[in-house]
Parts: structure tokens; sequence; C-alpha cells
């Protein structure tokens, strides 16, 4: 009988780990926006020391989720509807360009792939699952990015995406967006399958302009909840 070596499995690292650990506690709402992020009760917690700890909320504060505060720690970022409105646009620049590329360059194993996310998260959507609806959903936009085979276009992807993930999942949690989201997503899928690429564009374009208006309606009801409780 023939051996075939066997291959490694794929670990995180405890960096990633620790990383992935405080921004599902952000995303969650364990720690709150403007909330100062306990250090000793997460090495206790997570069982670290300060080192890992600390190069995790660089990371972190990095990609917006944190604000660093010299000698004084990190706390969670708060997000206000300029912000969103300088986010947002970009992204929906980048991802109707990459649903253009995509859909020129995108293979039938592209394709095949693509639709099977799709149709894992809307099992997720039908089940109330959310964080492993985003997960799904995350990998979707990813995927249409990698299809485009644009390195310049992913990089400058990778470099706002962290930012926006968040408003992202505010948005989707607590406001009617999640259906129209779920739905927005089909006609993406149909747009991809068509190879349709201006159609996909504006799609693509719209989910985020959409988003965008939905994270804002969350802001402003948040803003008015702060000012009955002063």
């Amino acid at each position: 009988m023939d051996e075939t070596p066997a291959t490694p499995i794929a670990r995180p690292s405890l960096h990633d780990t620790i990383v992935n650990r405080i921004r599902s506690m952000i995303y969650d709402g364990d720690l709150k926006p403007g909330e100062k992020v306990p250090e000793k009760m997460l090495c206790e917690t997570l069982g670290i020391s300060r080192t890992p700890l600390r190069e995790a909320l660089k990371v972190l504060a990095s990609e917006g989720t944190l604000e660093l505060l010299p000698n004084r720690g990190a706390r969670v970022a708060r997000l206000t509807a300029e912000d969103v409105d300088e986010m947002f646009p970009v992204m929906g620049a980048l991802e109707g360009l990459s649903g253009e590329l995509a859909c020129a360059k995108a293979t039938d194993a592209d394709i095949a792939e693509l639709r099977a996310l799709h149709y894992q998260m809307a099992l997720h959507h039908t089940r109330a699952e959310r964080a492993e609806y985003f997960a799904i959903n995350q990998k979707i936009h990813e995927k249409i990015m990698a299809v485009a085979g644009n390195d310049l276009l992913v990089t400058m992807y990778e470099g706002l995406a962290g930012r926006i993930r968040r408003a992202r999942y505010i948005s989707s949690i607590t406001s009617g967006r999640w259906d129209e989201a779920m739905a927005e997503h089909e006609e993406i899928l149909a747009a991809l399958e068509a190879r349709d690429a201006p159609r996909l564009a504006a799609i693509l374009k719209g989910h985020l302009r959409n988003k965008c208006e939905a994270v804002k309606e969350v802001l402003r009801s948040d803003g008015k909840s702060d000012e009955a409780a002063a």
C-alpha cells in the first residue's frame, strides 16, 4: 500500500487567535464603542501576557477598530457618520471594479465556488446564525476581489476592509438590512453567473450604498439614545 505524505494541518498563530478573539468581542458588543480595553481582564481570560496582547491591539488599531491612547492603553473606536460617508463610497468603487474584472476573468470553477459559498451563507441567514453568516459573507467579497486578479486593487481593498467590517456588522445586527442584504447577494450571484460586468458593478456599488445608509441610521439612533440618557 502506497503511503502518501500527510499534509500538515494549518494552525492559526497565537497572534492571529488573539486578534480574532478581541475583534469578535468588539463585533459582538462585549467591548463597546468608546470603552477602554480591559487589558488585565483580557490577559486573564485569554491566558496570555501583556506583550502579545499589546501587539494584537496594535493590529486592531491599524485597521481602525481600536484607538491607541498614549501611555493609557486602548479604547474601542467610535464610528461617526462622517467616517462612514468617507469609507463606503471608496469601498463601493473598489468592489464595483472588482466585479467588472471578476466577470471577465472568472472560471466555471470560480463561479461554482462562489455559488456554494452563497448557499452556505443563505443557510446561516435562514437559521439567524449571524457570526457564521458574516464569516461567509466576508469570504464571498474576498473571493470576488481575488478573482479580479489585480494585486493593487487587492492591496487597496485590504487596507480599507478592516475599518469597514465593523460598520457592516453593526448595521446588519441592529436593523432590517439583513434580509435586504441577502436579496442583494442573490442579485450579485445572478450577475456573476451571467458574467454581466456592468450589472454586477452597479449591484455591488448599490449594495455598499445601502449599507452606508443603514449604518448611519444606526449611528443616528444610538446618538438619540445617548441624548435621552443624558
